[in-house]
């Protein structure tokens, strides 16, 4: 007899029946545009219809999203709105460049994420997770949510800045949170695509921490500039020298290596963040996946020190993760734009459409999934995870975009996982009933309090 218990299934929005009125629908995606998508938007292929702002092509299956990501992604340029919500924040960093900027900024950071470079993160990140948990010696509740914004950055400021970012962690913390909630959201006049001479209420309300931002920038670049003055042969060859080296006619503008730290402070610690803790929370409502999570990881631990080395060894602790990204992309819409309207087989796509590629959506498509919304990380266990499209599973986006810091981000979960499980267990409490809301990053409203009991060996 199968005595194995039904599959969680986490929180989320029921897809809508009928469509939103206008006003309804600028209030929704004020709110939270993950509740916006009706049941069409997960059965079709794509969906093509008027929008708020024109025309609006919803793509799912995975070979039209291949064509606009990869095979004509030099007609796809970046959406107005999605630029209109990013840019004030990050102006010409690399999620937000395009063109012959985006082109040297990459070209600029691809050294600091060969794999070579990853695998000599993985002590410093080590390092970072354990000096990170003692906090839970003692048992206790805590807001794991929050805390996991706090490790990431921690192991940011170790491995891409040396443990040299000007300002305090837990201010920082709560800095980045404002920030989503003020210009992470999209401004209804965005939508309606409104002169930008109007001014938009979420953005004045972000002024101020954007402000905080740009000064731990100012601040953390000074700082570098002075020992590279003080004692050249004693600074870190990390992200931010390689950054300030690339500065120059050939290669990046002063403000543009400016808003790649604050790109790389801002989106590479925040994504990863709110993918370990979904994962915790996931786990924590499944204890028989959790169960074999943590026997391969004491598994693991107990034979094998090198971080580099666990990625590889922990398929069940990676599937777990992977199924938590999948649920809760941390990067929950793609959105794009044609510089030319096209045919792609019976869809004509508009110049000028909002053309919306969303993990969000496509990671709980009908037609690509079994049990779409239930926590099942079998999925992607060895000899199932090979039969996923790569056009299916996007929590990293895809094409010449795709992110930079893939790599990185996956070693860095699976060493936080491995630590954190392999010394405490997590479990939710009364409390515990996050709601996923959109804001930049899928993040759970109400965040993730858990209790936290050591485990014996």
């Amino acid at each position: 007899m199968d005595t194995q218990p039904a599959p969680f299934v986490p929180p989320a929005p029921k897809p809508r029946t009928s469509p939103p009125s206008t006003l309804e629908m600028i209030r929704i995606v004020y709110r939270n545009p993950l509740e916006l998508w009706g049941e069409p938007t997960y059965n079709e292929p794509w969906i093509s219809a008027k929008g708020a702002g024109g025309p609006l092509v919803i793509a799912n299956d995975p070979a039209l999203i291949r064509h606009v990501l990869v095979d004509n992604a030099k007609n796809y340029k970046m959406a107005t709105v999605r630029q209109k919500i990013l840019r004030p924040i990050l102006r010409d960093g690399l999620l937000t460049a395009e063109g012959e900027v985006w082109k040297r900024s990459r070209k600029a950071m691809a050294p600091v994420f060969t794999p070579r470079h990853i695998f000599g993160f993985a002590q410093p990140m080590l390092r970072r997770t354990l000096e990170f948990v003692t906090r839970y010696e003692a048992g206790g509740t805590s807001d794991i949510a929050h805390d996991m914004t706090l490790l990431t950055y921690d192991i940011l400021a170790e491995t891409l800045f040396s443990g040299e970012i000007a300002g305090e962690p837990g201010s920082f913390a709560n800095e980045i949170d404002r920030l989503f909630e003020t210009m992470g959201r999209v401004d209804p006049l965005d939508l309606l695509r409104a002169p930008d001479w109007l001014p938009r209420l979420t953005r004045i309300r972000g002024r101020k921490t954007m402000a905080y931002f740009r000064k731990i920038v100012t601040d953390t670049v000074k700082m570098r500039e002075e020992k590279f003055r003080r004692d050249p042969d004693a600074v870190p060859q990390d992200f931010l020298t390689l950054l300030l080296k690339a500065e120059g006619p050939d290669g990046l503008t002063r403000p543009e290596v400016e808003d790649n730290i604050i790109t790389f402070i801002g989106a590479g610690h925040e994504t990863t963040a709110r993918a370990l803790g979904w994962t915790l929370y996931c786990l924590a409502e499944s204890p028989w996946e959790r169960d074999h999570v943590e026997q391969e990881i004491d598994q693991v631990l107990a034979r094998e020190a090198d971080p580099t080395k666990w990625l590889d060894a922990m398929p069940l602790t990676r599937a777990a993760f992977d199924e938590a990204l999948r649920l809760y992309p941390p990067a929950p819409s793609i959105n794009r734009e044609p510089i030319e309207p096209e045919m792609w087989k019976d869809l004509y796509i508009p110049k000028h459409a909002a053309v919306l590629v969303m993990p969000w959506v496509v990671h709980r498509h009908r037609k690509l999934w079994d049990r779409p919304d239930a926590f099942l990380p079998e999925r992607f266990h060895p000899g199932n995870r090979e039969k996923i499209d790569r056009f299916q599973y996007l929590p990293f986006g895809a094409g010449p975009r795709v992110c930079i810091g893939a790599s990185f981000a996956m070693q860095e979960a699976i060493i936080a996982l491995a630590i954190l499980l392999s010394r405490f267990r997590f479990d939710t409490t009364a409390e515990t009933k996050p709601w996923p809301v959109q804001k930049l990053t899928t993040q759970p409203q109400g965040g993730l309090p858990m209790r936290i009991t050591p485990r014996r060996h």
